[in-house]
């Protein structure tokens, strides 16, 4: 899995718009409004090198806390000009409210392409990158408000291990969320997906990034992955309370939310 996601990490953006036809991102985004984090929150992203929820939740953490700022502002209509703009400023200064995400991947080619991206898009406040195993996380006990896994939890060698390390990590009333390939509950669209995925998808790996192999093993590792009630009940297992998941374009994909109380 390692040799997989090394190779393929340079081209893994490009190649995931062309497999979903960019709708990965809107699926991430729907993560992110689930979340619906707050300034102050600690996320811990697991498996997620290349930045993508990351990005995204300093994205809407920022606009909330902007949000808050105006609202604090038209709260003092009698403060003079010098006053406003010296909060304003003050809190412009601290736009994430001590809100903090790091970003945890097994692997370091995806982990430099996050950096790369994060430069590149002028992200670095709340930011930190770690190298580490989902199974074997180098954090303490009770640490992070939420945990987030987009896409990454299939390619885990024990899911079990994985899910007890989200909770493990967690704080009491911390929440675990979970966004996979899954189960395809309609038959038709079960069967075309079934030829796109083993026919269509290895080959625009060979086109785009030249490895055939590497997309073959995803493929066959999303139809291996447990379905949207099996992983259910595992997450259960491992002591999360209100565990549901919200099916996504007939079950291609799944998100899984839990909390540890």
């Amino acid at each position: 899995v390692y040799q997989v996601f090394e190779s393929v990490a340079k081209k893994y953006d490009v190649m995931n718009d062309s497999m979903t036809l960019g709708i990965h991102r809107v699926w991430k985004d729907i993560l992110v409004h689930k979340m619906n984090p707050s300034p102050g929150t600690l996320l811990l992203d697991v498996a997620g090198g290349t930045g993508d929820i990351a990005f995204r939740f300093i994205n809407y953490v920022r606009s909330v806390r902007e949000r808050q700022l105006q609202r604090k502002l038209r709260h003092h209509q009698n403060l003079s000009w010098q006053e406003i703009s010296e909060s304003y400023q003050e809190d412009k200064s601290k736009s994430l409210g001590d809100s903090q995400v790091v970003v945890c991947d097994i692997n370091k080619e995806m982990l430099k392409v996050g950096k790369q991206k994060a430069q590149h898009l002028g992200y670095s406040e709340g930011l930190s990158w770690v190298l580490g195993n989902a199974e074997e996380l180098p954090f303490d006990d009770d640490m992070f408000d939420v945990y987030t896994i987009a896409f990454g939890i299939r390619n885990v060698t024990r899911i079990d291990l994985a899910l007890q390390e989200a909770y493990r990590v967690l704080k009491p009333g911390g929440r675990f969320l979970c966004l996979e390939f899954s189960h395809v509950n309609n038959p038709l669209l079960s069967r075309l997906y079934d030829l796109y995925s083993f026919q269509v998808i290895p080959v625009l790996g060979e086109v785009i990034a030249g490895d055939w192999k590497s997309y073959q093993y995803l493929v066959e590792s999303i139809r291996r992955f447990p379905p949207q009630e099996e992983l259910k009940a595992m997450i259960e297992d491992v002591g999360f309370f209100k565990v549901d998941y919200q099916n996504l374009n007939s079950g291609i994909v799944a998100i899984h939310s839990g909390f540890k109380l």
